[in-house]
């Protein structure tokens, strides 16, 4: 992807740290055993970080993602893996623990901050708060000392694709902003975080720069 190289010293892209008030977006999504962050484990988890491309825009970077193994006494809904098609013991699920798993995914994130000399992650989702939970819960029992994302903020598709499109499910403000959508990967982590990005990164580059030029792009065709 464009702008997710090394940043350049002469480039007339305004920093992405001034973009967000010294945030960086990154978006997230969670698959789950369950809908209590307290309760139920933490499976997949996927992160997508965000730059600018050669002309300003919003664009993602490379995926990380990590399946996770459950965490001692967290539980799993069986309905929830009916819905993911998640097979915990599958040999080639490769998952790590709570700790390990986080550790792959915030490096990046830690890396894209250091590059565009960001404070903070900010975590991008639909239903944002929902895998900001699982996360947190994560790091708290992992006691993992280096959380990128800032506790409580978020910025969420639900309400920016019910403002730009009128649809707050995903599927739906993806076709009303022209972007493919395919049900059969939909649950994947890896596929909803980069189907969220690029809605997310759609209605950014559709709206205007405060002091730039000219109205803002009709969402749909950004």
């Amino acid at each position: 992807m464009l702008g997710c190289g090394p940043a350049s010293p002469t480039s007339p892209v305004p920093s992405l740290a001034t973009r967000f008030r010294g945030f960086l977006p990154v978006v997230v999504d969670v698959e789950t055993g369950g809908f209590d962050w307290n309760r139920h484990a933490l499976l997949e988890i996927a992160a997508v970080p965000l730059d600018l491309d050669a002309e300003g825009r919003l664009v993602r970077c490379p995926t990380t993602s990590s399946h996770v193994v459950p965490a001692p006494g967290m539980e799993i809904d069986p309905k929830s893996l009916a819905v993911t098609g998640i097979i915990i013991d599958h040999p080639f699920r490769d998952a790590k623990n709570e700790r390990q798993a986080l550790d792959v995914v915030f490096a990046p994130v830690r890396a894209a901050m250091k590059k565009h000399g960001c404070h903070r992650a900010i975590l991008v989702g639909h239903n944002a708060h929902f895998d900001l939970n699982f996360l947190n819960a994560a790091v708290a029992r992992s006691k993992h000392p280096r959380n990128p994302f800032h506790p409580f903020s978020v910025f969420d598709t639900v309400s920016l694709g019910g403002i730009a499109f009128g649809q707050t499910v995903l599927s739906r403000a993806l076709q009303a902003a022209g972007i493919p959508w395919d049900a059969n990967e939909a649950h994947s982590a890896v596929y909803d975080a980069e189907r969220t990005a690029d809605l997310f990164c759609r209605i950014v580059n559709a709206w205007p720069m405060l002091g730039g030029p000219g109205p803002a792009e009709d969402p749909a065709q950004a």
